[in-house]
């Protein structure tokens, strides 16, 4: 997206930006000159290394606490940044969680757990993004959607259906958005190696490798690189599509 002539620093909000996919973003932002501001939920001490880390490099972030099952608390967080920078450019909704299980031994709270921190967490920030964004007649929101959401993955049935929300969300807001030139976009990615392969043993590990055709799991910066060309660099007629990167495990 071209800089506006009229702000000092586009402005900018990654959530889930402490760690995996989500710092690769806040880094990836940062680095090109926006004023970020990133959520993060338990783990502070990495969410201030994140910030510690752009700073000494003389780059601008942020991290706030947020819990993204709670849709009131992410829309006051945008609210707030809206009001302290006066205006927001990108939003990237990032923040995700695991609870793997086959649906017949899953837990209902496992279920909400994942539901809620992909659909609640997307409700709640975008909302007031979105009403911006109207106002200034420019923006981009980029969302954090996965393979998951489209093509079935067993042990996955609340991922899944959080993800193919989001693919859902984004093509109907995008069609929303358009007239007042806003885009919406959505990045699904295949195995990258995070914290949520933690889980995998070496077996797990082996098979899921095994099934991508590059024979490799994604880094989160290959994943942020594409988030960053369509938050700043793609086309302003590029809007509701989803970008799968995978590996080619889809293809």
């Amino acid at each position: 997206m071209p800089a506006d002539p009229t702000a000092t620093a586009n402005v900018a909000i990654v959530t889930g930006g402490s760690r995996g996919i989500g710092r690769a973003v806040v880094e990836r932002l940062a680095r090109a000159g926006l004023d970020v501001t990133f959520t993060y939920l338990a783990n502070e001490a990495k969410a201030k290394e994140v910030v510690r880390g752009l700073s000494d490099a003389g780059f601008s972030a942020r991290a706030r606490c947020v819990d993204a099952r709670d849709a009131a608390a992410g829309k006051a967080m945008v609210e707030s940044v809206i009001a302290e920078r006066g205006r927001l450019d990108v939003l990237v909704n990032n923040a995700a969680v695991i609870a793997d299980k086959l649906l017949a031994a899953m837990t209902l709270a496992e279920w909400d757990k994942v539901v809620d921190t992909s659909l609640h967490g997307l409700f709640g920030t975008t909302q007031p993004a979105a009403k911006q964004m109207m106002r200034q007649r420019r923006g981009r929101i980029l969302n954090l959607s996965s393979v998951s959401g489209v093509s079935g993955m067993p042990g996955q049935t609340n991922y899944a259906t959080a993800k193919a929300g989001i693919v859902g969300f984004t093509r109907s807001l995008a069609v929303e958005l358009a007239p007042f030139g806003v885009c919406v976009n959505a990045v699904a990615p295949g195995f990258v190696d995070t914290e949520m392969l933690a889980g995998f043993s070496p077996a797990q590990r082996q098979a899921a490798m095994a099934s991508v055709p590059m024979r490799r799991f994604a880094q989160p910066d290959e994943i942020a690189g594409l988030v960053a060309y369509l938050a700043l660099d793609a086309p302003s007629y590029l809007t509701g599509q989803t970008i799968v990167v995978d590996g080619g495990f889809t293809a």
